[in-house]
């Protein structure tokens, strides 16, 4: 009876240790799905972290727009729409060139420059220099000036790289087209500005553009960053740009935006709507991102140093 006792007792303690091994096993399980679930939220709040800071950051760079200078159906003419604005430090730094630099700066809009038929011409232009090639992200250019094309994540020299088969994508015509219209331009800035238009100067870069609503895959590609054309370009004393597709229809987002101290003003495009203004820090701008269909315009710029000048473009 004794022998049966002992083992039954080894019985009840095995079935007991059995018992505590379960119960550390479940313990240890537990602990280490809380361990994965504890990391799993973890991930989870820093994902919502950043997913808020980009989504305050684009809410701070679109949550002060508090007025539209032009919209899309408005049409401005026969004189444009003139928004007055204190110069800038920023010309200071370079030498003045009396009639040209300016004493007056601003922002304006006008719809009678240039016409949407002749806009719609240099639109089938842009299209068929870009088709050559084209940017691998959302943002392509074309120099009818330098010949520089955006093709994949670099940029080649259309004249080079197409010889003669140029002709058959870019006629005389089109650039006599192209040299009217940059004419007019410079005409109506000079008037609106009070400037001598013998004494401005085209100057690089000026060209076509390409936006669509692909992700960046160059530095190039942002194209939606802040920036001042005179910092950025040293040249720059006037920029201007004549929108050759409409905001609305044919793409949306891809307004321009001019960012100040009060506010932001946005300006947007219209089929031969040309957007200009003094290229300092009084006039800190961006474009919104392109959120569907594709935006044309072209980027016309002037400075009154005449060392920085360039030629209208000529086929080689």
């Amino acid at each position: 009876m004794a022998v049966a006792r002992m083992r039954n007792t080894k019985g009840e303690n095995a079935t007991e240790i059995e018992k505590k091994i379960k119960r550390g096993n479940a313990l240890r399980q537990g602990s280490t799905w809380r361990g994965y679930r504890g990391l799993l939220a973890l991930l989870l709040v820093a994902a919502c972290v950043c997913t808020l800071a980009v989504w305050l950051y684009m809410s701070y760079l679109d949550s002060d727009i508090t007025q539209t200078l032009v919209s899309q159906g408005e049409l401005v003419s026969p004189q444009p729409r003139v928004f007055n604005i204190q110069c800038s430090e920023d010309y200071e730094n370079y030498k003045r060139y009396p009639g040209c630099t300016p004493q007056r700066c601003g922002r304006a809009v006008t719809d009678s420059v240039v016409t949407r038929e002749e806009a719609q011409v240099l639109r089938r232009l842009a299209e068929r220099g870009l088709a050559l090639a084209g940017s691998e992200g959302g943002a392509s250019i074309l120099d009818l000036h330098s010949g520089a094309l955006s093709m994949g994540k670099q940029f080649v020299n259309i004249y080079r790289y197409f010889g003669d088969q140029i002709r058959d994508v870019i006629t005389q015509e089109d650039l006599q087209l192209y040299r009217d219209v940059r004419g007019r331009i410079q005409a109506v800035i000079a008037e609106t500005f009070g400037l001598n238009p013998t004494l401005m100067y085209l100057t690089k870069p000026t060209f076509f553009s390409r936006i669509n609503s692909t992700a960046a895959k160059t530095q190039h590609d942002e194209y939606w960053h802040p920036h001042i054309d005179k910092v950025t370009y040293g040249s720059f004393d006037y920029t201007s740009l004549l929108y050759l597709s409409d905001y609305g229809s044919d793409f949306s987002g891809g307004r321009f935006v001019f960012m100040d101290s009060n506010g932001n003003q946005t300006v947007e495009p219209r089929t031969g709507r040309v957007s200009f203004f003094s290229s300092g820090s009084e006039n800190l701008h961006r474009v919104e991102k392109v959120t569907w269909g594709t935006r044309y315009a072209i980027t016309v710029s002037f400075t009154c140093d005449p060392a920085h000048g360039i030629s209208d473009p000529a086929l080689p």
